[in-house]
């Protein structure tokens, strides 16, 4: 097979179809208009924002409508290639059609809709209230008040989508390799994992710099290459059991799927290029997972 360009794939808009084709026995079907007008509207999206490529993140379902989510890749600058942990843009549709960008999640939002708990509304411009507990004063003039918290649905889709990133957001190993000045690129020498390595879980590294990596000792650091080994690997989550790795159409695609964020599909065809991931869930992390394996 020729190798192609890692831009192509993925759930990129030029490749959506034969994408989302891939993950269609795992329940993440769209019908064939909404694809076809997300394929259009992300090329309009990648041509008048002027990114270098455009993907399908996924849809957070909502009880009165639904998110889709893209990431945008700027175009190369005076640097070389963009940085690809930090240097992705956020937008999300109620349609499929009209696209808004997203501020960056920052700590501060992430925080503050760590309390929102429930479904989603389908409404950017809904409120949530919620209460917290907060010392006042000091010495023994301190007391404890009640303080009421309001949060807006887009602060709070900001703040899942980042969570869903850090904890869930998966390629296989060498798929990025990490420069001596510390950017992350893609890795366009990568050809795919063999079947052998795709059968295992450390074979497939948390796509984010937001863990903290696992000690090892001076024996397995031997056999790590600094360049490409630089992320998290799955197999060390917790609790043990939250991915379910699976070889599906006659054994020629390995499929990922997590059991902490339902609906998020990670696939790989070993030997190529070809990779990807799509969540299409309600936006709530699976709390009982623990009690669950």
């Amino acid at each position: 097979m020729v190798a192609q360009d890692a831009a192509e794939l993925s759930m990129e808009a030029q490749s959506l179809y034969s994408s989302l084709e891939l993950v269609s026995g795992c329940g993440q079907v769209l019908s064939p208009e909404l694809r076809s007008a997300l394929r259009t509207s992300l090329l309009l999206v990648q041509r008048d924002y002027h990114y270098r490529r455009v993907l399908l993140w996924g849809r957070i379902q909502g009880l009165r409508g639904d998110y889709y989510i893209a990431r945008g890749e700027d175009e190369p600058g005076p640097e070389g290639e963009p940085e690809q942990l930090s240097g992705l843009k956020t937008l999300y549709s109620l349609n499929g059609i009209d696209w808004s960008l997203l501020p960056p999640a920052t700590e501060e939002i992430v925080e503050q809709c760590s309390g929102v708990k429930g479904r989603f509304m389908g409404d950017p411009a809904h409120e949530y209230e919620y209460t917290v507990k907060k010392m006042m004063g000091e010495g023994d003039a301190a007391y404890v008040e009640n303080i009421t918290v309001a949060v807006k649905e887009e602060s709070r889709l900001i703040a899942t989508i980042a969570d869903i990133e850090k904890e869930a957001a998966v390629v296989p190993r060498g798929a990025y390799i990490k420069t001596p000045l510390g950017h992350i690129q893609r890795n366009r020498s990568f050809q795919g994992l063999t079947v052998a390595e795709a059968k295992k879980l450390s074979s497939y590294f948390h796509f984010t710099d937001a863990l903290v990596p696992k000690s090892r000792s001076l024996l397995e650091k031997a056999d790590l290459e600094a360049s490409i080994d630089f992320l998290v690997s799955l197999e060390h989550d917790v609790p043990k059991g939250s991915w379910s790795l699976q070889f599906e159409r006659g054994n020629s695609v390995v499929v990922l799927r997590s059991l902490l964020w339902v609906g998020l599909i990670f696939y790989h065809i070993p030997m190529t290029q070809q990779h990807g991931y799509i969540y299409v869930g309600n936006g709530e992390r699976n709390i009982d997972l623990p009690f669950m394996l």
